[in-house]
């Protein structure tokens, strides 16, 4: 990069971040430059949490094992790329820092000392780490850290909201687009559409079941792989029907569905998930996919081998509004807030 006084003129999009493979957007680039001196229509965050995505953070406790190996992996990704992009599931998370400068020109309106959660992937936000992920055990999906990250002209981010704790806000934002989208679909299928949320149990799951019962779906069905969160999820009120099956194995899930519904929303962190869904849906519904272990080879050749006539969407975490209709349901459905509550104490249970 250029002294900061030749910095007139950069790209909404990221691409002067982009140190190598030049024609490729940020996502898809190898290394970022992180240098915290914002050019004219950039914001520049001191980071407080990063918040990995839950495939991501699960393939990466798979690789590595132990808490203190997972921290240097994600260190060393950071440190020679420049951004935190998982190598092996190219998904990445988002963040939660304070804003330290803002370019003149930025679109964003934000505002130095601003405290944001930031809606747009890791894998694409140029981020430096200075303290070594010292304060982090590598056992949590939020990794307290020290550092700086960039947001683009094109870039997403939420003030945090003050009625709510740091922790609950950057969990309900980073899967903000599940129920944003799903509330879409479900109104565009028609009153009393069936849905049916594979992996119902988790943050982005509990929510789209709130945003499908919101949107007017007459069945709404969760699916889990254990009776104890399905006992949860019964509590929580949020479903019709709570199921059991290996959300893999697609005869199970099919069996367990029953009637093939006319939505079905895959948020489950693992892959493997395709086939299933596609069994579950009803020939002229559609498939949302929010999870970033999925396969869309898979998805769309699973589809053609059974001859499923089905529309399979791309969850890509962006719906305009989607900060606030997360935020909003988790205000308002109890369900959603036992739910959260209850995968915050797994997380922190040795």
């Amino acid at each position: 990069m250029g002294a900061a006084a030749t910095r007139t003129v950069g790209s909404p999009l990221g691409l002067h971040r982009v140190l190598d493979e030049p024609g490729v957007l940020p996502q898809r680039a190898r290394r970022l430059d992180p240098d915290p001196t914002p050019w004219p229509d950039e914001v520049v965050l001191d980071v407080e949490v990063l918040n990995l995505d839950a495939a991501s953070f699960r393939q990466l406790r798979e690789e590595h094992g132990s808490g203190a190996r997972v921290r240097a992996a994600v260190a060393a990704v950071v440190a020679e790329r420049g951004k935190m992009q998982n190598p092996v599931t190219g998904s990445g998370g988002m963040l939660l820092g304070t804003v330290r400068a803002v370019g003149p020109r930025s679109p964003l309106g934000l505002r130095v000392g601003d405290r944001v959660a930031t809606l747009v992937s890791l894998s694409l936000t140029p981020l430096r780490i200075t303290d070594g992920l010292a304060r982090w055990d590598g056992e949590s999906e939020q990794v307290p850290c020290a550092g700086t990250a960039v947001l683009f002209g094109r870039s997403i981010a939420a003030v945090l909201p003050p009625d709510l704790p740091d922790a609950v806000a950057l969990s309900v934002l980073d899967v903000c687009g599940a129920p944003a989208l799903t509330d879409r679909v479900v109104r565009e299928a028609g009153a009393g559409a069936s849905v049916c949320v594979l992996g119902g149990g988790g943050k982005s799951g509990s929510l789209s079941l709130a945003a499908a019962r919101a949107a007017g779906a007459g069945r709404v069905v969760a699916l889990v792989p254990t009776e104890a969160e399905a006992a949860a999820v019964r509590a929580a009120g949020l479903a019709d029907e709570v199921v059991l099956a290996d959300a893999r194995d697609p005869v199970a899930v099919a069996e367990a569905v029953g009637e093939p519904v006319g939505v079905t929303v895959v948020c489950v962190d693992v892959p493997g998930c395709e086939h299933g869904a596609v069994l579950a849906t009803a020939d002229g519904g559609t498939v949302v996919f929010f999870s970033m272990a999925t396969s869309f080879t898979a998805a769309a050749l699973g589809a053609e081998g059974v001859a499923a006539d089905v529309r399979m969407l791309v969850g890509n975490g962006y719906v305009p509004g989607h900060a606030e209709f997360a935020l909003s349901l988790y205000r308002a459905e109890p369900g959603v807030r036992a739910l959260f509550a209850a995968r915050e104490r797994q997380t922190h249970t040795p």
